[in-house]
């Protein structure tokens, strides 16, 4: 929202880049009569920046531009924390209007026919300092959004234990401040109006509204006079200013002679920013005569949108439920004379599927007929300021029965703002302020198609034309039909079999990314330059499972040493720890016999439990404490698991407080007897230090070693070293309980008393 400005940055603008524009808010001294300039300052909340590994891994802010804006000022924030960890490191920033900047980071490679839009970007290097700001500052910017979108570096791939370091933090921080003109001049059509400015200091900023069916539009300058003795010389400029190219158009004029500049393929509908800025030398007043026309023409030859609804019952006067009409039609035109028409409109209605999810579907007949003396255009509406996040899709498809000769070319335009309708213009489709996207279709290449991510919030038209280039004659009488298919998704070919696509929120902004598995990467999860194949995939998924049935031997360790609620545990562990890692594959090998959720929560609470209750079996306590210890401590583990699975105290918490009732016991034990406990140096020598060493191994790899890419490798041996370190440090049961002793308890009917203190057996 629109606020004071701060005065730190008041006096930075007033006294740098802005400071051409003196004063504050208000009436300026010798600016144009009526005209005010305002400042307005805009900010947003810092956000902190994670190291780069897809479009979701970057921040996005989105500002407004208001109308009338003569000069826009960014001020870029990149700041980073005292942590030991934090290095020198480089913040990119990514600046586009209309809609999100598409980067690529990565270097990975776009789907085919996919056509990318381009942005500004500036880079922010924190070294010694831990801040770094920069500024931005653009004359007569285009209003509407504008999207600035903030990253660091590509991620190292290694996979940190969350809590066991203290990561660096870096944030960033756009403000946006704007000089706003109120009481801007508004020039109407074919009525000559006279202007003054007072000096090269302040140029004159006015408007004009372009109504819809324009084809061009002329603008011509005459009678420039100076109040003293110097040449009078205009510098004018139509249009907005965009990044990273601005396609303003720009007039000199000199003298009292007429100056004119005629542009094609204006923007419909909008509003046309004209500033003249005087060359003249200081002090000089210039005047002159400022004049604009249009030519207008309307929609004309055969009209489906007629006939269509011609077949509808007549009593039914309003439009389709649930549809939106794009087209506007001159009703009681002839249409079977073109007369001043340039064009052939094609109504398309527009359905909302879901978010960021749209089809647009041609009215009347399946196919668009292409004439060589008019263009037809389609209008396809993505207005709606939540339409510029997801995939414009659109496919081009000649039909067969169209009988065109075989030089002829049928040329399509897809333009935002305004369509192309001068045929020798749509070759490299560039209307009067922007770059289009040109196609082309004929009897040998049929089809074509093209996709564009994070297309611009506007209204876009397709233009086609049929053109034959060798004898034009040809064409005259004949037409082609073209099966047109256009759609808004929210991600291409949502994301391909190795992705998924993901809708993200910034402040009540949607748009959708796509999120890549399996090594492959990419836009739309296309590029396999680093994907791991089919065979790579099963052996990852047979590495990670069939590695968890080594805690086999540790089960018939624990039963023969009649630990029977430690073998529970690692059984558990071993069946949870395998389906888990059999569902957590990103790529086609995957089995999930239940929800992700539960079996990630069973395999953390297993592997923890396993190592708790492994220590206090190590602590050899009495069998009622060791089970009030074992149960209340699985409550608690299960209670801070569901908290936060992926701290490093929920692991080292539990086993740092079962070493110390291990070691209290240990060294009870040891004073009382005066001797070291375990007392057996075999126990020390061919059991506990293999143990604990596994043990250290393990956590070394956990902690230190395991990336993104070697995961299947080091995570498999973290299974393997895990369960023998717990077959090694099991202690030996108080008695070892031989199987026939059990069935002929079963069998026998009688019972083996055991007397503790004498080791004597009776039978009674």
């Amino acid at each position: 929202m629109a606020r004071t400005l701060p005065p730190p940055l008041l006096l930075l603008l007033l006294t740098g880049p802005l400071a051409a524009w003196p004063g504050g808010n208000g009436q300026q001294s010798g600016a144009p009569h009526g005209v005010t300039y305002v400042f307005e300052y805009f900010s947003q909340i810092s956000q902190r920046l994670p190291f780069y590994s897809w479009y979701g891994s970057a921040r996005l802010f989105r500002f407004r531009v208001p109308e009338d804006t003569a000069i826009l000022h960014w001020l870029l924030q990149a700041s980073r924390g005292s942590s030991p960890n934090c290095g020198r490191t480089q913040v990119t920033v990514h600046i586009r209007s209309g809609a999100p900047p598409i980067i690529n980071p990565l270097g990975t490679q776009f789907p085919a026919n996919m056509s990318l839009p381009g942005f500004y970007s500036q880079t922010l290097t924190l070294a010694a300092s831990q801040e770094n700001t920069t500024f931005l500052n653009l004359t007569s910017p285009a209003a509407g959004d504008w999207f600035i979108v903030a990253h660091l570096p590509e991620e190292s791939g290694k996979i940190e234990v969350k809590g066991f370091s203290t990561p660096c933090t870096y944030t960033f921080q756009p403000s946006m401040s704007v000089l706003r003109v109120l009481g801007m001049p508004v020039l109407e059509p074919n009525i000559p109006i006279w202007q003054t400015i007072s000096g090269p200091s302040w140029p004159l900023h006015t408007k004009l509204f372009v109504p819809e069916y324009s084809a061009s539009l002329k603008l011509e300058l005459r009678n420039c006079t100076a109040n003293i003795s110097v040449a009078c010389t205009l510098h004018v400029t139509l249009g907005s200013a965009t990044l990273p190219r601005s396609f303003q158009k720009v007039l000199n004029c000199t003298g009292e002679a007429p100056c004119s500049l005629l542009l094609a393929s204006v923007p419909w509908q909008k509003w046309l920013r004209i500033t003249v800025k005087s060359l003249s030398s200081a002090g000089a007043s210039v005047s002159f005569q400022m004049t604009t026309s249009f030519v207008v023409c309307q929609p004309g030859g055969p009209s489906a949108f007629q006939a269509f609804y011609k077949s509808l019952n007549r009593s039914q006067a309003g439009p389709l439920l649930g549809s939106s009409v794009n087209a506007t039609w001159q009703v009681g035109a002839n249409a079977s004379s073109l007369g001043n028409s340039c064009l052939h409109s094609q109504p398309v209605t527009r359905e909302d599927l879901d978010t960021v999810s749209v089809v647009f579907r041609v009215l009347g007949e399946p196919s668009v007929p292409v004439w060589p003396q008019l263009p037809t255009v389609l209008l396809f509406n993505l207005d709606s300021g939540m339409d510029s996040g997801g995939t414009l899709v659109l496919s081009l498809q000649l039909n067969k029965t169209s009988q065109i000769p075989e030089n002829a070319t049928v040329l399509a335009c897809l333009s935002a703002a305004s369509p192309v309708l001068d045929p020798n213009a749509m070759w490299d489709c560039r209307t009067a302020f922007s770059q289009g996207y040109p196609l082309n279709m004929s009897a040998s290449s049929p089809a074509a198609a093209l996709s564009i991510p994070y297309p611009e919030s506007d209204r876009w038209f397709l233009s086609l034309h049929l053109v034959c280039p060798k004898d034009a004659g040809e064409c005259n009488k004949v037409k082609a039909l073209v099966t047109v298919t256009a759609s808004l998704r929210p991600c291409f070919d949502d994301c391909g079999a190795y992705g998924q696509c993901s809708l993200l929120r910034r402040l009540g902004y949607l748009y959708a990314a796509c999120s890549c598995k399996a090594g492959w990467s990419g836009w739309s999860c296309t590029d396999g330059t680093k994907a791991l194949s089919v065979g790579g995939q099963l052996l990852a998924t047979l590495l990670l499972t069939l590695s968890n049935l080594l805690f086999l031997p540790a089960i018939v360790v624990a039963v023969y040493s009649y630990h029977l609620v430690e073998a529970s545990v690692y059984l558990f562990t071993m069946f949870f720890s395998t389906f888990y890692h059999a569902c957590d594959q990103p790529g086609v090998a995957i089995l999930c016999i239940m929800d992700y959720d539960t079996l990630q929560f069973c395999d953390f609470l297993g592997s923890v439990v396993s190592i708790w209750v492994t220590i206090l079996c190590m602590a050899q306590l009495k069998k009622m404490l060791k089970y009030i210890l074992g149960v209340l401590g699985t409550l608690f583990i299960a209670m801070s698991l569901q908290l936060d699975r992926r701290g490093v105290w929920n692991i080292m918490g539990p086993c740092l407080l079962a070493l110390v009732i291990m070691i209290s016991v240990w060294v009870y034990r040891g004073v009382k007897r005066r001797h070291c406990y375990p007392p057996s140096w075999k126990r020390w020598a061919f059991f506990l230090c293999p143990g604990i060493s596994l043990a250290l191994i393990a956590i070394a790899i956990y902690a230190f070693m395991e990336t993104n890419e070697n995961y299947y490798y080091t995570h498999s041996l973290w299974h393997v070293l895990m369960a023998g370190c717990v077959a090694f440090l099991l202690p030996p049961g108080d008695k070892v309980k031989r199987l026939w002793v059990w069935s002929r308890k079963l069998l026998c009917g009688y019972q083996i008393c055991n007397n503790d203190q004498e080791e004597l057996y009776a039978v009674t």
